[in-house]
């Protein structure tokens, strides 16, 4: 595998450059003359895409995703540790905190009462934006649940599937990582640590509010209750609950144990015996969604993988491995660049059956996130080369698909493997990031482990 050791570690170094072009993006501005805006990005602020599209054909991305952006935030933590970053990252991360704090006084109720900014909105675009009512209710806690906001740092005027509550916990796993380094803490102004531990509450309480309410999914697309939130939700309030002890507030940290036991009973209830997979989600409307087989079920794992290690819903699961054979079967059965694939190159994975975003096909954080749950489930494996393979497998074929220059897109064409949809999305390069970290852990202890 030297030749796949090789690419990994140009295109790590690639991946590190091009994602962090996402983060605090201040020398770009966005216009959306349709909707009478023009976007000056904040520091802070971390864009889904740096590049500026308006559907012309690729999609405007320029916006601040509470998920993409925790994701992000956690990848970035990842360069601090090895070394690929300086104390930079502990500025990018100061500056984040603070716009995502910022972000928690936006009152929908302020573009109501003061409407001139609809006639800046273009006629035809009016079907587009929001209704006052949908506005109003943005507020307060519900901010967090808006899915994304404008890098500016404004609610989003656009219509869009909310509420989202992933993107909480999401970004209180991602922080409570940060604060576990003893050197990160250390360095951190005590004005910037008593930001990190405030967001960390902020997002706790909004997770342990919330989590048993429906939502849409990690697509942004059906309204109910799903795989990803719940898990990504256990791990935050577990990862939480562990802080708090550590801090010495017990009755906390128990009632948050509480918590995750309570979802951790409810994610047994989408296994599906006849499907021999987790459900991907339970529309809130009561009829049977045809996305339950979806990649976000084991993308929920790998989010949160430093949360049960072993047992059920985690990487130890043979049921998750069962929902991830289930994965690999589909895929290679529907996506054309499968087929007659090389030895040892692993299926490109896409998000579930009869997708039609874009090309429908593979996408390169679906592909590496099955490579990094094979490296996670290694690590505690008895069968753990097996396991490595796999996972190599997996990025050998985002190898074959990633152009020269290492660019990563959104997807890659099931049928040409031409890349589609947004360009140099930062999700893409985070997920190399973290799955090559999650290959050179299992590496290192294989190596250590004695003959």
């Amino acid at each position: 595998m030297d030749a796949l050791d090789r690419w990994l570690e140009r295109e790590y170094r690639y991946a590190a450059s091009a994602m962090l072009a996402s983060v605090s993006p201040v020398h770009l501005v966005q216009k959306r003359p349709g909707f009478g805006q023009t976007m000056h990005a904040k520091r802070g602020s971390i864009v889904a895409s740096p590049v500026l599209a308006a559907w012309d054909p690729e999609p405007d991305y320029f916006f601040h995703w509470y998920r993409d952006s925790a994701v992000v935030v956690d990848a970035m933590r990842m360069l601090y540790e090895d070394g690929t970053l300086g104390d930079e990252a502990l500025v990018r991360l100061t500056e984040f905190v603070r716009f995502s704090l910022s972000l928690e006084v936006l009152d929908g109720r302020d573009l109501v009462a003061s409407p001139s900014w609809r006639d800046r909105v273009k006629p035809e675009f009016h079907k587009y934006v929001r209704t006052d009512e949908d506005l109003a209710a943005v507020h307060g806690k519900r901010v967090a649940a808006e899915a994304r906001v404008n890098p500016d740092g404004t609610l989003d005027i656009s219509k869009w599937c909310r509420p989202q509550h992933d993107g909480s916990p999401l970004r209180a796993i991602a922080l409570l990582r940060w604060i576990r380094n003893g050197s990160v803490r250390a360095k951190l102004s005590p004005d910037a640590l008593q930001d990190v531990y405030r967001l960390i509450r902020s997002d706790i309480a909004f997770t342990v509010a919330h989590w048993r309410d429906p939502s849409f999914d990690i697509w942004e697309e059906e309204l109910g209750r799903h795989y990803y939130t719940l898990r990504v939700a256990a791990a935050a309030l577990q990862s939480g609950a562990d802080w708090l002890e550590a801090e010495g507030r017990t009755e906390d940290a128990a009632s948050l144990r509480n918590e995750v036991a309570a979802i951790l009973r409810t994610l047994d209830g989408f296994w599906s015996e006849e499907g021999g997979y987790y459900r991907a989600r339970v529309l809130a409307s009561g009829t049977r969604s045809q996305k339950e087989l979806d990649i976000s079920a084991i993308l929920g794992v790998v989010h949160a993988w430093d949360h049960l290690s072993s047992g059920s819903h985690s990487v130890r699961d043979p049921r998750m491995h069962s929902t991830l054979r289930r994965l690999e079967a589909l895929f290679d059965a529907r996506y054309a660049i499968n087929r007659d694939r090389p030895r040892g190159r692993g299926p490109a994975m896409g998000r579930y059956d009869g997708d039609v975003y874009f090309s429908g096909g593979a996408y390169y954080f679906s592909t590496l996130g099955a490579a990094e749950f094979c490296y996670r489930a290694a690590a505690s494996a008895p069968d753990k080369r097996e396991w490595i393979e796999r996972g190599d497998g997996f990025l050998a074929t985002v190898q074959a698909f990633t152009p020269e220059s290492g660019e990563l897109s959104e997807q890659f064409d099931q049928n040409t493997g031409a890349q589609t949809s947004a360009r140099h999305l930062a999700w893409s390069y985070a997920a190399l990031i973290s799955s090559v970290v999650a290959r050179r852990s299992v590496l290192a202890a294989e190596r250590r482990a004695p003959a």
